[in-house]
C-alpha cells in the first residue's frame, strides 16, 4: 500500500477460548484440550485478519495470557504483590514480583510468530513487551544475593533475545509495547522515571544494528483495558520528546481517541527524526462505534498535514484485547474496525494521489 498500515496486536478471543482458559486455570481442562482451542482460535484469527485486506497481520495474541506477562507465565521464581495499575473506571491489574534470581524469560515471542506463520499468507509482525515493563518485577526492598544491577543486566539480555529471535524467525517487524511510558509521567511528573525507562530500553536497542532497528518499533498508548485507560489524562507534550529518543525506526502512536489531534501532531512534527516512520492511530478500539472508511481517510489526511508522506503510516490506537480475559470489545467489531482502517488508508492515498 502507498501508505503502510499495520495493526497493534491483540484481537478479542473467542468465547470458548476464554472459558477454556478459565477452566484450565481452575484445573478443569487438560493442557492438550486448551492447546486445541488455542490452535483453532489462531487459525480463525489469521483467516479473518487476512479477509480485512490488512497487508500486515498478527496472530491476535490468542495464546498470550496478556501482552505484558507472556514471558513470565508459569515462572516459578515469582510471587504475588507487585505493582498495581489503576484504570479510570476503577478496575486494576497487578503484576507479580520476582522472588529470587537469576531472571530468565520462560517463553519468547518467536513461539507465537512461528505458529502464526504456518497459517498466514501475508507478512506477520510480532509484539514484545518492553524491558522497562519487566523491570517493575524487581521488588523495592531488593533480593538478597541478587542486586538490581545484576537483574537489569539479565533483563536486558532476555529482552534482546526476545526481539532477536523474532527477527530471525522472519517477523515483518517487531513492536515493543511501551504502554507504561505515559503512566510513568503520571506516577512521576518530574519525568525521571520515564527517562529511566527510555534509557533501559535503549540499552536493549543499542545491541542491534541500524539496519535491524529499522524493523523494530515502539507502541505507546494510555493503556486500554476493559474499555478504560490508565493514563489518558497525561498530556502527550510530557511524553513525546523523551519517547522519540528511543533508537527505533517505527513509532505506533495512539491518536484517534485524542481530543486535540492537531496539537499532538504538531509535537510529533517537532520531535520525530527524519529516519523514523510514524504510524498514527486512526481507529479507537475502546469506542464501540465502527469507524467509516471516510472517517479514517480524514484522520489520515489530517496527519499528512504535519507528517511527511515518506514517514506516514496508520495503525489502531491499541490492541483490542491486551489481556486474555478482556471481553469488552466484540470480536466481529474488532475485525470491522480493522477493515475500515485498511479501506480508509487506501482512500487517503488516492486523495493524496500517491
Amino acid at each position: 500500500m502507498p501508505i503502510p498500515t499495520e495493526p497493534i496486536g491483540s484481537i478479542p478471543r473467542p468465547p470458548d477460548l476464554i472459558e477454556g482458559m478459565r477452566r484450565f486455570a481452575a484445573g478443569g481442562m487438560s493442557a492438550g484440550e486448551l492447546q486445541t482451542l488455542f490452535d483453532s482460535a489462531t487459525r480463525d484469527t489469521i483467516k479473518r485478519f487476512e479477509q480485512t485486506g490488512s497487508p500486515v497481520i498478527t496472530d491476535g495474541e490468542q495464546t498470550k495470557p496478556s501482552f505484558v506477562t507472556y514471558p513470565i507465565d508459569g515462572l516459578e521464581t515469582l510471587t504475588a504483590g507487585g505493582v498495581t495499575i489503576p484504570f479510570a473506571d476503577g478496575h486494576t491489574r497487578q503484576l507479580p514480583l520476582l522472588a529470587r534470581g537469576p531472571f530468565r524469560f520462560r517463553a519468547y515471542a518467536d513461539r507465537f510468530l512461528k505458529a502464526a506463520k504456518q497459517h498466514a499468507t501475508v507478512p506477520v509482525k510480532q509484539a514484545v513487551i518492553s524491558a522497562s515493563a519487566m523491570s517493575l518485577l524487581y521488588p523495592q526492598q531488593g533480593i538478597p544475593g541478587y542486586s538490581r544491577e545484576t537483574f537489569l543486566d539479565d533483563l536486558v539480555g532476555e529482552a534482546e533475545q526476545d526481539i532477536r529471535r523474532c527477527l530471525a524467525a522472519g517477523a515483518h517487524n517487531v513492536q515493543i509495547d511501551f504502554t507504561e511510558a505515559r503512566l510513568s509521567v503520571k506516577l512521576d511528573p518530574s519525568k525521571q522515571l520515564l527517562r529511566t525507562f527510555v534509557g533501559l530500553n535503549n540499552r536493549v536497542l543499542e545491541r542491534f544494528t541500524p539496519v535491524e532497528r529499522r524493523r523494530i518499533g515502539v507502541h505507546t498508548c494510555p493503556g486500554g483495558d476493559q474499555d478504560s485507560t490508565h493514563s489518558a489524562d497525561v498530556a502527550y507534550a510530557d511524553l513525546l520528546p523523551d519517547l522519540f529518543q528511543l533508537a527505533v525506526g517505527n513509532f505506533y502512536i495512539q491518536l484517534a481517541s485524542e481530543a486535540d489531534r492537531p496539537r499532538v501532531l504538531r509535537i510529533i512534527k517537532a520531535e520525530a527524526k527524519p529516519d523514523q516512520r510514524i504510524f498514527v492511530g486512526v481507529i479507537d478500539p475502546i469506542n464501540p462505534e465502527i469507524e467509516t472508511p471516510e472517517q479514517v481517510r480524514d484522520r489520515v489526511l489530517e496527519a499528512a498535514e504535519f507528517i511527511p508522506l515518506s514517514q506516514l503510516g496508520t495503525t489502531d490506537d491499541c490492541g483490542f484485547s491486551p489481556f486474555g480475559d478482556d471481553t469488552s470489545t466484540d470480536r466481529d467489531t474488532a475485525f470491522e474496525k480493522i477493515r475500515a482502517r485498511v479501506a480508509g488508508t487506501q482512500l487517503a492515498a488516492r486523495a493524496l494521489k500517491i
